[in-house]
């Protein structure tokens, strides 16, 4: 979130505003956009979980997990969390939710064989891991056979905004484009990125409609004061 002329401008690293922006239907593009960048693969299709109720955000999860869970023309299914504040479990909490993300989406009696890949997306507010890379991707290799990679049913991605906002992003990079879109601290970066990219251009539109909706700016007003009590609850608890 930023502040112009006194009024709170809200970015994508809200969650509240991310899950809209990516959800409402007609927005297929950017989300399509944005995993072709990242996974680096081409996507005829996809078909998002399910568009934000604003209402049960607003009554059941102001203050729970807001993630995005999209299916790839290829029956890939995509789990996107955005995480600002270092809650010291990321790593648990996406190897736990990845497994529930399996058993959700497998119907009684497929095979093994026929489970759907799984990626679990985390895009942090903070940096995790001690390696200058900003952009993250795990797999799953034998101990004395590091170049083969023996489970390949669940890749994770980190991504660490603090490492990407220090670097020199190229804006000839699709998926640097986007992350300076996202991230919105770098102005001359983001207006670089949308100039380099006709899809980012059309989502600063979709933004400035969004942001300015009544109802979705009350809802991340909400969950922006939710995260401001949550991180007061605990510094007193501490103390």
């Amino acid at each position: 979130m930023n502040q112009e002329n006194g009024i709170k401008r809200y970015n994508l690293k809200n969650d509240i505003i991310f899950k809209t922006f990516f959800t409402r239907k007609g927005n297929e593009i950017f989300l399509i956009d944005f995993l072709e960048a990242l996974l680096k693969i081409k996507i005829k299709e996809i078909k998002i979980k399910e568009e934000v109720n604003l209402e049960m955000l607003a009554v059941e999860e102001k203050g729970g997990r807001l993630d995005l869970q999209a299916k790839l023309n290829d029956g890939v299914i995509v789990n996107i969390e955005l995480q600002m504040r270092n809650n010291i479990n990321i790593k648990e909490r996406t190897t736990y939710y990845s497994s529930k993300v399996i058993s959700r989406e497998t119907a009684r009696g497929t095979k093994y064989e026929d489970i759907n890949k799984v990626i679990m997306i985390n895009i942090l507010g903070y940096n995790l891991l001690e390696f200058d890379e900003y952009i993250s991707e795990t797999v799953v290799v034998l101990d004395k056979h590091r170049e083969y990679e023996v489970l390949k049913g669940i890749k994770w991605y980190f991504i660490e905004l603090p490492k990407f906002r220090k670097r020199n992003p190229n804006m000839n990079e699709k998926i640097d484009q986007w992350l300076a879109f996202l991230d919105d601290s770098n102005k001359e970066a983001i207006e670089m990125a949308e100039k380099k990219n006709k899809t980012l251009k059309k989502a600063r539109e979709e933004m400035e409609y969004l942001t300015g909706d009544e109802a979705v700016r009350r809802l991340a007003e909400l969950r922006e004061k939710w995260e401001m009590d949550y991180i007061s609850g605990m510094s007193l608890a501490e103390e």
